[in-house]
């Protein structure tokens, strides 16, 4: 177990050289102790540009299981967003895990949780304790989509001034998925030990 700075506590598990936290992270403050502001409202959203979160469809009780939606500002704030000791993952090291899980191709079904997906992948293993959940996503003009179908995970890796890299994993298939998307959009986080 570890903890955040609002001393919230999260398992982790060991995927092949990597520690993860198995949850999605869930915290309102950066490291430093500064807030990090919620954002509900659907034209504030979107015209963001620094560091924010809210739960799926502002509702505290999808946060229970799902943790915080954040936009990728949060991600790349200096003042941390990760536990002390731990850090958002890079493309780089999202690579290393899909490595050891046998590829994109398969690598979603040991990562999904066995429950909360929509018409769920029979071949759904959850082998490497990841426990992803499909917490959806809030798109950057501030709608929310895709509870129940899509998990989505941010990167730490920029792509360009618009884009940052993250990895998703959909309800009805086996892969974990590459591609850039909008920093203001709203995703799930987990982290990653530091060395």
């Amino acid at each position: 177990m570890i903890y955040d700075i609002d001393g919230k506590e999260y398992k982790t598990i060991k995927i092949g050289k990597q520690e993860w936290t198995a949850e999605n992270l869930n915290v309102e403050r950066y490291r430093n102790g500064d807030l990090i502001q919620q954002v509900q409202e659907k034209v504030k959203w979107n015209y963001l540009e620094f560091g924010a979160w809210c739960y799926y469809e502002n509702d505290i009780t999808n946060g229970y299981t799902f943790g915080k939606l954040y936009n990728w500002y949060a991600i790349n704030d200096k003042r941390g967003l990760a536990p002390e000791g731990w850090h958002i993952p890079d493309d780089s090291e999202w690579k290393l895990l899909t490595d050891y899980l046998d590829g994109d191709k398969i690598a979603g079904n040991k990562l999904k949780a066995s429950i909360l997906w929509e018409n769920l992948n029979m071949e759904t293993t959850n082998e490497s304790g990841f426990t992803a959940f499909p917490g959806g996503i809030r798109k950057f003009d501030g709608e929310f989509n895709s509870k129940g179908e899509y998990g989505c995970y941010w990167s730490s890796t920029e792509d360009n001034h618009v884009f940052a890299w993250y990895r998703f994993i959909k309800y009805d298939n086996s892969e974990l998925y590459r591609t850039n998307y909008f920093k203001r959009n709203g995703l799930s986080v987990r982290c990653v030990k530091n060395k």
